[in-house]
């Protein structure tokens, strides 16, 4: 299963934090890579190229430049789960394709009150926002 990356943040100390579409947060040190892999080294030396990391336009990695990225599962894998506020908060689009749902799936269970407003979900001006525990509970562990 891919873990896929919704943002970034890249820190002085060549760490990285990783928010996952799942409603997870990893930090990431990328010192094990720099001493294991030579090309990971021009992120040490290179302050302003490490900065630059981007999520690649599927979600599925992080890149720096064509030499330089690491996979989704690395990160998620090995990265170091931190506690934010927003962790088990996943976005409806986010749900629907982890679980392999339609998005009315789940609007229909808010109209039937198997997921409460205010409770298991919350909209947020456009966006639904759902709680990863509510999908558990609903629709079981993700495909």
């Amino acid at each position: 299963m891919f873990h896929k990356i919704k943002s970034i943040s890249t820190h002085p100390d060549l760490c990285l934090t990783v928010h996952f579409s799942e409603g997870v947060t990893k930090e990431y040190d990328l010192k094990v890579l720099i001493e294991r892999w030579p090309v990971f080294k021009t992120l040490q030396n290179d302050s302003k190229l490490f900065e630059k990391a981007y999520v690649d336009a599927g979600g599925y990695g992080v890149i720096w430049n064509d030499d330089i990225d690491i996979s989704c599962n690395e990160l998620f894998e090995n990265g170091h789960t931190i506690d934010t506020p927003f962790d088990g908060l996943i976005a409806f689009s986010d749900a629907t394709q982890i679980w392999g749902l339609n998005e009315s799936t789940l609007r229909k269970a808010i109209s039937y009150g198997k997921l409460i407003n205010g409770i298991d979900v919350c909209k947020y001006g456009k966006q639904w926002i759902i709680s990863s525990k509510a999908m558990i509970r609903e629709y079981g562990e993700p495909k």
